[in-house]
């Protein structure tokens, strides 16, 4: 493991950082003026050090738990989920489910907005019997998240192999059974989710757009999410271009999550 400390202003910090998670980080400090960024394969370092620059030295991992553990506390997100740190012994409260979480997990903690986002997304359209499917699935919350709030079937992918062995390990953990892969959506058939869910980078939002259709059932709802208010317009203009229409934008700060649907033949 190792980290590599990169030289960031708070007014690139947000693309920068996206594009780290992108890459495979398993853990973000933010500083004043730079960001530290932890890897696991240090076979990798040669290639990401070309990739963002900056400065690399062994991890101390001590930094990103001693980081967790000051900032990651017990979570209520929407009205039934409790996201809690595995070093938190807090009730559940009533009339929620528990998802707990660690430090050094791939994305996806609850911690970020973005997150939270697709989390009440997913209450809000999870009905029982549903099929979710998860691209960029990371640390897997989102589909532990849909299991528990009634779906009859979860599937989740990543192209990173090392977020989908974390992904893996965290169902067992969680006593949830998930269809777990290593891919994205293109190798998803058609029609296969009552609700597809992502929250990866807008890049990757537009670029997959036709495949977001694709996967609905009719019907279906895609949950995407990832990016800030200056990236809906070209996220929206690419999914009408692939077939589908925006029928909800919901934000948190700068951050956003749109609703999409599949366009009916006659519109």
């Amino acid at each position: 493991m190792f980290s590599i400390d990169i030289e960031c202003g708070q007014a690139d910090r947000e693309i920068a950082i996206a594009e780290l998670w992108e890459a495979g980080c398993t853990g973000v400090i933010e500083r004043d003026d730079s960001i530290r960024v932890f890897f696991d394969d240090d076979a990798r370092q040669p290639d990401l050090l070309a990739r963002f620059g900056g400065d690399a030295q062994p991890a101390d991992t001590r930094d990103w738990v001693a980081f967790a553990r000051e900032h990651l506390k017990p979570m209520p997100i929407g009205e039934r989920i409790f996201v809690i740190p595995e070093w938190c012994d807090d009730p559940t409260p009533p009339g929620r489910f528990r998802i707990t979480i660690n430090a050094g997990l791939a994305f996806g903690t609850g911690a970020h907005e973005t997150t939270r986002l697709c989390l009440e997304a997913l209450e809000r359209h999870v009905k029982p019997g549903m099929t979710v499917i998860d691209i960029g699935t990371g640390s897997g919350i989102l589909c532990e998240a849909a299991l528990k709030l009634g779906a009859g079937r979860a599937l989740a992918g990543d192209t990173d192999p090392d977020a989908v062995a974390v992904a893996k390990e965290n169902f067992a953990r969680a006593g949830v059974e998930v269809a777990v892969f290593t891919g994205s959506a293109d190798a998803v058939a058609t029609q296969t989710a009552d609700l597809v869910v992502a929250n990866i980078s807008p890049a990757w939002i537009a670029e997959l757009a036709h495949d977001w259709v694709r996967i609905l059932k009719p019907g279906g709802v895609g949950i995407l999410s990832g990016f800030e208010a200056a990236d809906v317009a070209g996220v929206s203009a690419a999914i009408g271009k692939a077939g589908g229409r925006v029928r909800g934008v919901f934000g948190d700060g700068e951050w956003r999550m749109i609703e999409i649907e599949r366009r009916l033949p006659e519109e």
